[in-house]
């Protein structure tokens, strides 16, 4: 947002939950950038609610007859896009930022993927270019007729991170792991809390920290759970945070263990602050991680592959700092925001 106000760029955002004194409206209003809260629910399935959402946006589209528009995450991709396409915006651009609960797993969560994929087909027909975090998602989407054949699309690396506000931080003594997501089974959080109790069975000192808090996905970590783990001791947990550069710096090696992603932030951010990474080779995971150079890669749902990650880490704690220099590297390289953005910036005609 920032770069397209640079850019000379008269920007709106619109997004649930904006209410006029919530703190990041009145900071995205001090930068410029005018807010319009919708009536948005992120995992809901109601049609109807949905329905008035497409017609919040078509509204406030009429009202402010835009040039461009760019949509990201599925309901705003799938109806923003739509919506959009009503109202003639000229440019109409799709973020996918990964899949998400109804791609992944079975079960009960077909019938969910096959109208969420349905609703991408429609919606992406009226996208004049769409990006992807990853060429596995975009392979994904070619492969299955969800992105039509005359659509362009994009790779790029993730959301990028801020090198500046992410400063390489000194190291702590010790092995201090952390993870930071949503709590839900698809991030890995049960893997990474059983890895964390076979290590701290032969290693007491080391510690493993947890970031996040319950979240209304259906794949969620319940309170109970959660509340057992605090209670057994195998894990530090901060709840959630605003700002997780302290319990980034407060860590050495940050793990995230999760079965897919666009590209995780989180490790981005750990990436530029230093840290060694242990994550899944897994689409958008694999991405950030070069194999023995930054960190570790293992298999999805492996926790014996985890635990001897860590435990590598443990073994050789010279890995952390080397490893963590080239972490630091690789986000300069390769993910720094300003890169990213004038990527974005190029492929939209700015």
């Amino acid at each position: 947002m920032e770069a397209l106000r640079a850019k000379g760029q008269q920007v709106h955002v619109a997004a649930p939950d904006l209410p006029p004194l919530a703190p990041i409206r009145r900071d995205l209003e001090a930068r410029g950038i005018q807010v319009h809260d919708i009536p948005l629910r992120r995992t809901g399935t109601n049609p109807l609610a949905d329905l008035r959402l497409v017609l919040e946006l078509a509204r406030l589209m009429r009202q402010i007859r835009p040039q461009r528009v760019l949509a990201y995450t599925v309901k705003p991709v799938v109806y923003g896009t739509l919506a959009a396409w009503m109202m003639r915006v000229p440019q109409r651009f799709a973020l996918i930022t990964g899949l998400g609960y109804a791609f992944q797993g079975g079960g009960e969560r077909g019938l969910l993927r096959a109208l969420v994929q349905s609703l991408y087909r429609l919606a992406l027909r009226c996208a004049n270019k769409t990006f992807f975090q990853n060429p596995d998602d975009e392979e994904l989407f070619r492969r299955q007729g969800l992105l039509p054949p005359g659509c362009p699309s994009c790779v790029i690396n993730g959301s990028g991170v801020d090198l500046a506000a992410y400063a390489r931080a000194p190291l702590p003594a010790g092995a201090r792991f952390l993870l930071v997501a949503r709590l839900l089974g698809d991030k890995g959080v049960r893997e990474y809390v059983e890895a964390a109790r076979r290590i701290r069975a032969r290693h007491p000192q080391a510690v493993f920290g947890l970031v996040g808090w319950i979240d209304e996905n259906p794949d969620a970590i319940d309170a109970q759970e959660l509340e057992a783990w605090v209670k057994e001791g195998v894990i530090v947990f901060h709840g959630r945070l605003a700002d997780v550069r302290p319990v980034i710096a407060d860590s050495n090696v940050y793990v995230l263990p999760s079965y897919r992603e666009g590209t995780p932030r989180t490790v981005l951010e750990a990436m530029a602050m230093g840290r060694a990474v242990i994550t899944t080779d897994a689409p958008g995971c694999r991405e950030t991680v070069i194999e023995a150079d930054n960190g570790f890669l293992v298999p999805v749902k492996s926790v014996d592959a985890l635990e001897a990650a860590m435990q590598r880490f443990i073994d050789a704690p010279a890995l952390i700092a080397r490893m963590g220099l080239r972490s630091r590297t690789l986000a300069e390289e390769k993910y720094d925001v300003m890169k990213v953005n004038a990527v974005m910036l190029d492929e939209m005609g700015l």
